[in-house]
C-alpha cells in the first residue's frame, strides 16, 4: 500500500500522516514538503523532480518485506496531481489517498467567490497557449502553473488580448509569512519576476464572476443550439455567412474550450460567435471599422469573448499572436490564395474557406495543399420553405456556396486512430 497525503496549503498534518510518517521506509515529495515534515533521519527520502525515477525507486522499495511508501503532494493530490501518475503505476487499489484543500479551492476562498463555475487548467510541464485560450474564452478560470509558466507567461499571452481580465497571482498559500493575494492586470503581471512558489494563478472577468446557482461543475455547457439564423446577429446587406453554411464549416472547424480559432474576413463575426460560444478563444479579422464595432456587438448579444482586430489579411495576420487551431476565410477577395496559403501555414488542424466564385476554387484548392494540408470541398445549395399567400409554401433557393477544408495530416492519421 502507498500512502497519498495532500498538504501544503496550509492545513496541519493529521495525526494518520504523522503516524504514518513516524513508521514510513520511503518518503517521496516535494523538497519544502519533506523538510516540513520533521521525518527521521533513518527514513530515505526522494525528492520530487522527473516523475520516472521516482516511480522506479518506490517500484524497488515496494519489493523489499515491510515497506511502507508515504507520498507527500499539494493539496488533492488526486486534482491534476500524482494520484493519476501512481495509479497507471501500480494501481489504484495500490493507493490510499488522504487529500487536502486543492489550491484552486483555498485561492477562490480567499476572494469569497464560488469555483463551481471555473475552467480549471493546468500549465505545470505544458505550453500555456491552452491556458491562454481558455482564459480568452472563459470569465473565470484558474490555471496551475509551473517553471517556465507562470504569472509572465501566461499574462504575455493575454496582454493586448484580453480586455477586462483581472489577474489574482496567489504565492506560497497557506504560508502564514509568505502567503500573497495580487491583483493584477495582464501588463503589470508581465513585467514581474515571479519568485516560487507561486500557487494559483485566477484570470477573472470581474463583470460575468457571478454566476447564477449550478447544479452541474465546470464550465456552462455547450449551447443547446448552434449555427444560428442569421436574424440573430447585426449585420449589413445580407453580408453574413447563411446558417446552412455555417453548421458544415463549424463541423470542420471543430471549436472547443483551449483552442484558438480566427475568422478571417469576418464581417458580422457569426463564425467566430459561434466558435466562442463552443468555448474556443476567437479572433475576428474584418478590413471596415463598422464592421468590427458589428462583431464587438453581436458578441455581447451573445454573451461571449471575441478579439475583434481592425486589418486585413494577410498583412495583419502576423499581429495575432501564437498561432491558430483552426482558421475559417469568409473573404479575401484577389488576395485570397495567398491569405489561405497564409492561414494555411500556421493553422495547427485545419482552414475552411466559403466562396461563390467557382473561378477561385482551383487557387483555394492549391493553396491547402500547398501548405500541407490535404483539401477537400462541397458545394452547398439549399432551398428554404417560405410562405406564399393562401397558406401555401414554396421553396427559396440561397445563393450557391463552397466551402473548401483543408486538415492536417497529422490530425487526420490521430482522429482514424481513435475512432
Amino acid at each position: 500500500m502507498i500512502r497519498v497525503f495532500g498538504t501544503g496549503t496550509g492545513e496541519p498534518l493529521g495525526s494518520d500522516a504523522r503516524d504514518a510518517l513516524a513508521a514510513a521506509t520511503l518518503v517521496v515529495g516535494a523538497r519544502r514538503h519533506l523538510e516540513a515534515a520533521g521525518l527521521p533521519a533513518q527514513v530515505e527520502r526522494i525528492v520530487l523532480g522527473p516523475l520516472a525515477p521516482a516511480l522506479d525507486r518506490i517500484a524497488e522499495h515496494a519489493h523489499g518485506g515491510g515497506a511502507r511508501v508515504i507520498v507527500l503532494a499539494s493539496g488533492d493530490p488526486g486534482f491534476f496531481g500524482i494520484v493519476r501518475a501512481l495509479a497507471e503505476r501500480f494501481g489504484a487499489s495500490a493507493l490510499d489517498v488522504r487529500p487536502g484543500a486543492p489550491s484552486v479551492a483555498v485561492a477562490f476562498a480567499r476572494l469569497g467567490l464560488a469555483w463551481d463555475d471555473a475552467v480549471v487548467v493546468s500549465a505545470h510541464g505544458r505550453d500555456p497557449r491552452t491556458a491562454v485560450n481558455a482564459c480568452l474564452a472563459h470569465p473565470k478560470v484558474a490555471v496551475l502553473t509551473g517553471p517556465g509558466t507562470g504569472p509572465a507567461e501566461l499574462a504575455a499571452g493575454l496582454v493586448n488580448r484580453a480586455k477586462g481580465r483581472t489577474l489574482v497571482v496567489a504565492t506560497a498559500l497557506g504560508d502564514p509569512e509568505r502567503e500573497r493575494i495580487e491583483r493584477l492586470t495582464p501588463a503589470e503581471a508581465v513585467a514581474r519576476d515571479w519568485p516560487d512558489p507561486v500557487s494559483v494563478v485566477l484570470c477573472l472577468d470581474e463583470s460575468r464572476a457571478l454566476s447564477p446557482v449550478r447544479t452541474v461543475a465546470g464550465p456552462p455547457a455547450g449551447p443547446g443550439r448552434w449555427a444560428l439564423d442569421e436574424t440573430e446577429f447585426e449585420h449589413r446587406d445580407s453580408m453574413i455567412t447563411k446558417f446552412e453554411v455555417r453548421a458544415l464549416a463549424l463541423a470542420r472547424l471543430g471549436p472547443r474550450s483551449g483552442d484558438r480559432v480566427w475568422d478571417i474576413g469576418a464581417g458580422s463575426g457569426s463564425v467566430a460567435v459561434e466558435c466562442a460560444r463552443l468555448g474556443a478563444a476567437a479572433v475576428a479579422v474584418e478590413k471596415t471599422s463598422d464592421g468590427v464595432e458589428r462583431i464587438r456587438a453581436n458578441a455581447a448579444a451573445h454573451a461571449v469573448y471575441v478579439h475583434a482586430v481592425h486589418g486585413s489579411a494577410p498583412a495583419v495576420l502576423d499581429g495575432l499572436g501564437g498561432d491558430p487551431d483552426a482558421v475559417f476565410i469568409g473573404g479575401g477577395g484577389r488576395e485570397l490564395p495567398a491569405i489561405v496559403t497564409a492561414c494555411a501555414r500556421r493553422a495547427r488542424r485545419s482552414v475552411v474557406v466559403a466562396l461563390a466564385a467557382l473561378d477561385r476554387v482551383p487557387d483555394v484548392r492549391a493553396a491547402l495543399a500547398g501548405a500541407g494540408l490535404v483539401p477537400e470541398g462541397v458545394l452547398l445549395q439549399s432551398s428554404r420553405l417560405a410562405p406564399l399567400p393562401g397558406e401555401v409554401t414554396r421553396l427559396a433557393a440561397t445563393n450557391p456556396v463552397f466551402l473548401l477544408w483543408g486538415t492536417r495530416p497529422a490530425v487526420r492519421a490521430s482522429e482514424g486512430a481513435t475512432q
